[in-house]
């Protein structure tokens, strides 16, 4: 019996050199989710990240202004005529009265603390800010993704509104509105109507600039590779819609979100300016701003005050929102 040309012989044990370059492959081809790529490129940029430093201050502010405001021991609706100059009207000392107890100055005539009242007009314009951009985006994106996967009628019916939206005059509409509004509505009174009022007409108003963004979406995507296999699968229209076409939607959604809620805040802003935004004595920055247009000379600090809040909200809210985009569509930024 002759012995086999190949002998079996015992598989060698990987080197250390070989587990090593073995380790490192796994370390280099290790897998990352969307959303941590989105945050890794957010956080290199460095104006993006102080913009969203800044609008998160700015809600949290907003939040506590009760207990911030009990702190500093000032009263957003409290009169304090002595501090006021009885011949001009105005606040006595330098830059509208700013004082240790009054860190922004008090307001000319009535002599209310301005930084009690800036935190709580955060509270409006934050609030009137995000939840028009919630209505706006639901109405925006159910309807835009109807149109964009079911076309014919529905594309065009929802299409021609969108335009005939887009048209029309939001502020003119709004001021004509709110004009008409009761006291009383839905179990709301006063400034809170108001708030209600503004926050559906901004939001109505506002879902066809993102019903357009999602509809061109959709109709890019509904012609894809994934959503074909769902149909040759058996998948139904509303299963391809939610499942499939839906959660590739959310990176724009978020984008267009965003950038919505600083145009909001100037929209609320204009309308308290113009006299048809919250009732006095609810704080409001347009409506301080109104107020100091009599003031601009002899207490300019009144109207730089609440110009300084919007500008510093809006500016990071952009800031934010445009590192939003380029960490979650970088190919946009080139």
């Amino acid at each position: 019996m002759t012995a086999p040309l190949h002998e079996p012989t015992a598989e060698a044990a990987p080197s250390a050199a070989e587990e090593a370059a073995v380790a490192a492959g796994e370390k280099a081809v290790q897998g990352r989710s969307l959303g941590r790529i989105a945050w890794e490129r957010l956080k290199r940029d460095k104006l993006a990240l102080a913009g969203g430093i800044v609008v998160l201050l700015l809600v949290v502010v907003a939040l506590l202004a009760p207990v911030i405001t009990h702190l500093v021991g000032q009263d957003p609706d409290a009169y304090n005529e002595s501090l006021i100059d009885p011949l001009f009207g105005t606040p006595k000392g330098s830059f509208g009265g700013v004082s240790g107890d009054h860190l922004l100055g008090v307001e000319p005539v009535n002599g209310r603390d301005i930084f009690a009242r800036i935190l709580y007009g955060a509270r409006v314009s934050l609030l009137v800010g995000f939840l028009s951009a919630v209505v706006a985006v639901v109405l925006g994106t159910v309807l835009g993704i109807l149109a964009g996967f079911f076309g014919g009628w529905v594309d065009s019916l929802i299409s021609r509104v969108m335009d005939g939206l887009l048209a029309f005059p939001q502020l003119l509409f709004t001021i004509a509105l709110v004009s008409v509004m009761p006291n009383e509505m839905l179990g709301l009174s006063g400034s809170n109507v108001r708030v209600f009022v503004m926050i559906l007409v901004i939001g109505f108003f506002g879902w066809p600039y993102i019903g357009r963004v999602v509809r061109g979406q959709t109709l890019s995507m509904r012609e894809r590779e994934y959503v074909e296999a769902a149909r040759s699968l058996g998948a139904g229209r509303f299963y391809i819609l939610f499942k499939e076409l839906l959660p590739n939607l959310v990176a724009p959604i978020i984008v267009y979100t965003t950038m919505m809620i600083p145009t909001n805040i100037l929209t609320e802003a204009a309308l308290s300016f113009l006299g048809v935004g919250v009732k006095p004595p609810t704080s409001s920055w347009g409506q301080m701003l109104s107020s100091a247009i009599d003031y601009y000379e002899s207490d300019p600090m009144y109207m730089v005050v609440p110009g300084v809040a919007i500008f510093i909200t809006v500016l990071a809210f952009n800031l934010f929102g445009d590192g939003v985009r380029d960490a979650l569509d970088p190919k946009a930024s080139r």
